[in-house]
């Protein structure tokens, strides 16, 4: 079989990406991609219209997820690959993590209130609508990011973080969410396959470690936007040192406010084979 050019990684509008499921897909093809996998945060609502406009540009188009996990208030993100989208128990999980986030949201919004600014959920729902999909399943602090850029609160989401939104900042908002083992536990019980997500934006190699002998994983996203070349080298190794795979992806969300946020489609692909066949076994 041929090489498979995909790009693991990667938003749409379902949760805080700016591209709807079809623009997503339709650029991956016109970027001379093979494959694409739809990660949106907590929810898989966007995969079916991305499929259908994969079998219209020829594109592999990969049913995925991010999940939330977290520890000692640390986020931590696993992507699943193939999840049985039809599986009653992994539906209701889901709508579990979305609850979690809608209680986050509404903490975040107090949070901003008490720094005096009196932001609404409204608004945030516009500057979410603003990416052309609607209102998003899985509204997420990019979202609040572009409503304070909207309501003059800030110059740019790059500030909106910095100020108020990154983890540690003013407005951020520690919630009790499910461990990483749990979350990968999920995915697999679903029928899919469990890859760690950028773990050099953990700044905490033994917490890798950990998850990549407690067992479960597939791969470790080893190729990602925000991964310098050394540590990009350092990951894959770990990978190979476990017997996982090493894949990769941009982290896509499209543009807001003239930012890309982590990178642009395929700027990180790998061949997408080794990844296929693990899915199938």
């Amino acid at each position: 079989m041929a090489v498979i050019r995909a790009d693991l990684h990667a938003h749409t509008t379902a949760s805080d990406g700016m591209d709807s499921p079809a623009e997503l897909v339709a650029r991956a093809a016109a970027r001379g991609l093979d494959a694409i996998a739809v990660t949106d945060h907590d929810t898989m609502d966007g995969v079916e219209e991305a499929k259908l406009q994969g079998e219209r540009s020829g594109v592999i188009v990969i049913a995925g997820v991010e999940l939330s996990t977290a520890r000692g208030g640390k986020d931590i993100h696993v992507l699943g690959y193939g999840p049985d989208r039809s599986d009653p128990l992994w539906l209701e999980r889901l709508s579990a993590q979305g609850k979690v986030r809608e209680r986050r949201n509404e903490l975040l919004l107090r949070r901003l209130g008490q720094l005096g600014i009196d932001l609404t959920l409204g608004q945030v729902l516009d500057a979410a609508a603003l990416g052309g999909g609607g209102v998003p399943a899985s509204l997420g602090r990019p979202h609040f990011a572009a409503a304070l850029v909207k309501a003059g609160a800030v110059s740019t989401v790059r500030e909106a973080f910095e100020l108020y939104l990154a983890e540690g900042a003013p407005a951020y908002v520690e919630i009790p969410r499910i461990t990483p083992e749990e979350g990968i536990r999920w995915i697999v019980e679903a029928g899919g396959t469990a890859v760690l997500a950028h773990p050099g934006l953990y700044h905490d190699d033994a917490e890798v470690e950990r998850l990549a002998s407690a067992g479960g994983l597939a791969g470790i996203e080893a190729f990602h936007s925000d991964h310098t070349p050394e540590e990009e080298l350092k990951y894959a190794r770990l990978a190979e040192r476990h017997g996982l795979l090493a894949t990769g992806g941009s982290d896509y969300h499209g543009s807001r406010g003239g930012e890309i946020r982590h990178g642009d489609l395929g700027s990180r692909t790998v061949d997408a084979r080794a990844l296929m066949e693990r899915m199938k076994g």
